[in-house]
């Protein structure tokens, strides 16, 4: 079954306003100044990294369980940059930074896990035109 989401934009772009559903508990609302100034508000860029994110997280706890080393948890924090290249807003990086709880692992191990999880998940998959996309990942002591 298809994962769904909606959105709706009403009046002009500077002075209008939008809302977004994700799933049965994701909404909220968003504007010229919550998307382009730091306005308060949402806006499609902060979904993107909390899908990221979330993909990331269990992808990489599914490649670590796989590997015999189950995580107590997978933290992740991604953060989308949004630009104007060449007069149009586009996404140019998204940096991933992940800490793994992870008993009996060491960091080289986790780090290399972590960049098949990066590799692998699938919103990573479709985030590949994305020209930068970073990943710090470090193991809780």
């Amino acid at each position: 079954m298809p994962a769904r989401g909606s959105a709706e934009w009403k009046g002009d772009v500077p002075t209008g306003t939008g809302s977004f559903t994700a799933g049965d508990s994701i909404s909220g609302g968003y504007t010229y100044k919550s998307r382009f100034e730091d306005g308060p508000g949402s806006n499609p860029e902060q979904l993107i990294a909390a899908a990221h994110a979330a993909c990331f997280s269990m992808a990489l706890s599914n490649i670590l369980a796989g590997a015999g080393s189950p995580p107590d948890s997978v933290h992740t924090d991604a953060a989308v940059t949004l630009r104007i290249v060449d007069g149009a807003p586009t996404i140019t990086k998204i940096a991933l930074v992940t800490v793994g709880r992870v008993p009996g692992l060491d960091q080289d191990a986790f780090a290399e896990h972590a960049l098949a999880a990066k590799a692998g998940c699938p919103v990573s998959k479709a985030l590949a035109a994305v020209p930068e996309v970073t990943l710090d990942a470090t193991l809780a002591s």
